[in-house]
């Protein structure tokens, strides 16, 4: 239990990180599953707060894609993945990220498939990056 609690007094863990981090030093299954439960129960380890979180912060960077698939694999279920994401607005992250790495509209199609390729490598949707990239070209437009 002090070992647990001294890992959540750093960062939020999901279920599954502390099942393999306290899993060593748990004398059985049963112990660790209802040290766990009571963790759960007494509101220091949460999910779903450990989802919002992660979601918030990577968020900035990050396009839901990548966030659901990085969550997926912290253990975490659809229902908080889900919840979470909810708050999620990829097509102004897209923006905002496009802005600050290329801020002009591809000339060639070789930029164009860069700015893609590093939209997609984000965690953009096809459909958000479409977006991105052509309200880009709007823009230019009517600005000249």
């Amino acid at each position: 239990m002090a070992r647990a609690i001294d890992l959540l007094s750093r960062r939020e863990y999901t279920r599954r990180e502390l099942e393999l981090r306290l899993g060593p030093h748990a004398t059985s299954s049963e112990e660790l599953n209802d040290l766990l439960n009571r963790l759960a129960a007494g509101g220091l380890q949460s999910d779903q707060r450990y989802a919002e979180q992660f979601s918030r912060i990577k968020g900035r960077k990050y396009g839901s894609l990548r966030l659901q698939h990085a969550m997926r694999e912290k253990g975490l279920d659809a229902e908080s993945i889900g919840s979470a994401l909810s708050q999620q607005d990829d097509l102004q992250t897209a923006r905002q990220i496009w802005q600050r790495k290329f801020g002009t509209v591809a000339q060639t199609l070789e930029d164009k498939a860069r700015q893609v390729r590093f939209l997609a490598a984000r965690g953009f949707p096809s459909e958000v990056i479409r977006q991105v990239l052509a309200g880009a070209i709007d823009e230019d437009t009517y600005d000249t």
